[in-house]
């Protein structure tokens, strides 16, 4: 019985030993290769974007460059890679990136089944309908035998599956791959109806000639909490972005900016600012960087509040309101953990 015990516990100590070299890993290659390689969606207006001079921006980059800060000091230090609905998860599971940063619904198959981990929420969604003001429908659920243009490989096939067969309705499926093809085909009229995440709907009226030509109906027919997510069992590597996250939306709630986070770090009268800071303590230690982390994430892409504001807020093209994106303590469900 020893013999066994023994052999049990020499085998987790191995096992255990092995987890810690790989987990370490994704962080010592950022390092070493000097460059963090992200994954982001195709393009889809305020979320992910290219500039004049062809550099990525948008809402979801953002999150990208503040880990980019955290970790090498330099927004600039980001090799993006563009995925699909079908793509992403491969190039995530085979190292092509280190962190998916796009509009990737967070369920029980791709946390479990897929070994992929969600390190947290960046934007609460739910999938919605785009018609042409045309058409002449206010719902839903007067879709009865129209087409539909759906993005492959992502939840809003089976949603809109449920969601026709609950409602007793029919319809004929018109599978896209990316938001640019969605748009091309929708406006050319090869399907009827546009299906995907109510935001992106949002995004891609706002960037039409004449967006009062199209309508976004009332029914939201799911849960998309959209956020980004890292390798299975890669845990290092997985807090240094799940708290990047979770200090850019605990900035916008104790009132750091960009604009104030220098004079913020030399210290205040609130110890989880100083904390956060790192004026007081040392909370960089604990995940493998240094006490300026946090402060280098905030100084380049400003808080949760700005980089909502800066991309698709209610006075930019996009127009979206916070809703339930507001911080908890404004009604909404964004809510860091604390740090400490």
């Amino acid at each position: 019985m020893n013999l066994f015990r023994y052999a049990a516990t020499a085998a987790t100590t191995i096992a255990l030993g092995a987890s810690i070299q790989a987990n370490a890993a994704t962080l010592d290659d950022i390092r070493s290769a000097g460059e963090l390689k992200c994954g982001i969606s195709t393009g889809v207006p305020g979320f992910a974007f290219t500039d004049d001079s062809g550099a990525w921006n948008g809402f979801d980059p953002a999150i990208c460059q503040a880990v980019a800060a955290a970790v090498l000091g330099d927004t600039a230090k980001v090799k993006y890679t563009t995925t699909t609905g079908k793509t992403r998860f491969t190039a995530l599971s085979s190292g092509e990136v280190d962190v998916l940063a796009r509009n990737t619904t967070w369920t029980f198959s791709r946390d479990t089944d897929l070994k992929l981990d969600f390190v947290g929420v960046n934007y609460y969604d739910g999938q919605g309908f785009m018609a042409p003001a045309d058409l002449g429908v206010s719902s839903a659920k007067e879709l009865d035998g129209a087409s539909v243009c759906i993005q492959t490989g992502t939840t809003t096939e089976l949603n809109l599956a449920d969601y026709f067969r609950v409602n007793g309705i029919s319809y004929e499926a018109v599978p896209i791959e990316t938001g640019d093809e969605a748009r091309t085909n929708y406006l050319a009229g090869r399907c009827d109806v546009y299906t995907t995440d109510a935001s992106a709907l949002a995004a891609q009226r706002a960037s039409f000639e004449d967006p009062s030509a199209h309508v976004l109906l009332p029914e939201i027919i799911s849960k998309e909490p959209l956020g980004p997510l890292v390798r299975h069992g890669d845990s290092e590597w997985a807090d240094i972005v799940r708290w990047t996250l979770n200090a850019l939306i605990t900035a916008e709630e104790l009132g750091i900016t960009s604009a104030n986070v220098d004079q913020m770090a030399t210290g205040t009268d609130n110890p989880e600012i100083n904390r956060l800071l790192g004026s007081e303590g040392d909370l960089g230690a604990m995940i493998g960087l240094d006490k300026a982390w946090a402060w280098r994430a905030i100084k380049a892409v400003g808080n949760y509040g700005e980089i909502f504001d800066n991309y698709i807020g209610a006075s930019t093209p996009i127009g979206l309101e916070r809703g339930v994106n507001a911080q908890w303590t404004d009604g909404g469900l964004l809510y860091s953990p604390p740090f400490r």
